[in-house]
């Protein structure tokens, strides 16, 4: 499991550990690192150009350290000294080495982002909102720690940032290297070991790997019966939207349901019945679930409509004392009704930023620009585990780490691939998975069949991939 921490955490492991040191050996190990790891992107160090933007803090001094260790091994580098002051003893060692000082921004092989580190909030102030905008025209970007301008407990830009190449990340991930936009401006993230670990606290926020999500889903066994492998609900589909109801039974059958009873109206019956002849249907001609049978959990709401019916219909289905799976329509419902989550049985929401806005009451451009935040004041608000989905997908319970996704794929910004994962989350649920476990899990499988489907992509491809998906974990990078 990959996990990440707010800058005070990172702060406060980083002083214990120093405590236990010579001065200067932390900085030491993170400039080892980090120049490894622009050596890596350079392929051939000497006689090759480097320029270092370096800040008033440490972050500039890690900088100024690894472009002594550069210019040692050959490469022609130059710092440009934006703070009011700098770090002396980095700026002795990088003279030392032969680096020189300069005062613009030229063409290099490799630009090392040492402006701000993550202490810094807010936009960037001048020089460094120039220099970063520079940064993106001179040559390929590596930041130290964090790209400047990303806040690096939350992921959120104010304005001007350092987009990255690669980011070279001290001692432990940052939150904000995993959540987007700060995960967009900080590209490949590569962590260098300075000796953190035990000083540590608990994760901020996880993302589960392939190995994690294998250990974590059920597998059948000789006694097993599709009773036993989890019988889901699936009360999805209107006249209107006859293919949601398709894409999440496909879905949830394709991630492994013991059997999928689904319900609607007659024309979602019968595209229901036309592309999956295993699903248990019964059609409703009103919204009641009489005669449906046991199920171990509902998905409620990919294209079910908000009107009367609809309503009437999540109604019954959260009357159950099931866990249910939230998404589309009735998530409108609930931003109606509040009263219908007033349940003892667990609740997995599944938004987008804009139907979390109305959950939550709020715009849809706050949300996207601090996705984390708002997921976790809506696991608080409507005690329920709260799946956002989006460019970085979090999953948020109350008094428990968020969870963010790796693997998703630009690609699946395409009709009908939440009702896929609406699917996969349904048939994570009756099969005894958590709705913090079911949603992580889902959201991993969602996106890696994503990627091994490729692009472009139809929600039906992604349905597809998903048992190809499953056994690929723990055989490909995360």
């Amino acid at each position: 499991m990959r996990t990440a921490y707010r800058a005070d955490q990172i702060r406060a492991a980083e002083q214990a550990l120093m405590a236990t040191l010579p001065e200067g050996t932390l900085m030491d190990r993170a400039a080892a690192g980090l120049a490894a790891g622009c050596a890596g992107l350079l392929g051939r160090v000497y006689g090759s150009r480097v320029l270092l933007l370096v800040g008033s803090g440490d972050n500039g001094g890690d900088a100024l350290f690894a472009g002594a260790r550069l210019a040692r091994r050959g490469a022609r580098v130059t710092a440009v000294l934006a703070g009011s002051k700098t770090h002396e003893a980095g700026l002795h060692a990088f003279r030392a080495a032969g680096g020189r000082v300069g005062d613009r921004v030229e063409a290099a092989d490799l630009v090392l982002d040492g402006l701000v580190g993550i202490g810094g909030s807010g936009p960037l102030r001048e020089p460094y909102a120039r220099l970063a905008a520079e940064a993106a025209h001179a040559g390929r970007v590596v930041a130290v720690d964090v790209p400047s301008g990303v806040d690096a407990s939350t992921g959120q830009a104010h304005g001007a940032a350092v987009r990255a190449e690669v980011t070279v990340t001290m001692g432990a991930y940052k939150t904000g290297l995993l959540i987007d936009p700060g995960a967009a401006f900080a590209g490949r993230v590569e962590l260098v070991d300075i000796g953190l670990g035990r000083y540590l606290p608990d994760p901020d926020v996880a993302a589960l790997t392939g190995a994690d999500v294998a250990d974590l889903l059920p597998s059948p066994g000789v006694e097993s019966d599709k009773y036993r492998r989890g019988v889901v609900g699936i009360a999805a589909g209107s006249d209107a939207y006859t293919g949601a109801a398709v894409l999440a039974v496909g879905g949830a059958l394709r991630a492994g349901a013991g059997m999928v009873r689904y319900v609607g109206r007659e024309a979602p019956v019968a595209q229901v019945r036309a592309h999956w002849p295993e699903a248990v249907i019964t059609e409703l001609e009103r919204p009641a679930l009489d005669g449906v049978g046991r199920v171990q959990a509902w998905v409620l709401g990919p294209g079910l409509g908000t009107d009367e019916w609809a309503h009437e219909l999540a109604a019954r289905v959260l009357a159950s004392d099931v866990p249910v799976l939230i998404d589309a329509d009735a998530i409108s419902l609930v931003a109606r009704d509040r009263s219908l989550l007033l349940r003892s049985a667990p609740v997995l929401l599944t938004p987008h930023a804009g139907e979390l806005g109305r959950l939550l009451r709020v715009a849809r451009e706050p949300i996207e620009a601090a996705r984390l935040e708002h997921a976790r004041r809506a696991a608080a608000e409507l005690g329920a585990t709260v799946l956002l989905k989006g460019s970085t997908t979090v999953v948020a319970e109350e008094e428990r780490p968020a969870r963010v996704n790796t693997t998703g794929s630009a690609w699946l910004a395409t009709g009908g691939t939440g009702d896929v994962l609406s699917g996969i989350g349904g048939a994570l649920l009756a099969q005894g998975l958590s709705c913090y476990d079911a949603g992580s899990c889902a959201a991993y499988l969602h996106g890696r069949a994503a990627r091994l489907a490729g692009g472009p992509l139809t929600a039906s491809d992604v349905a597809a991939a998903i048992p190809r998906a499953r056994r690929s974990l723990g055989r490909a990078p995360d």
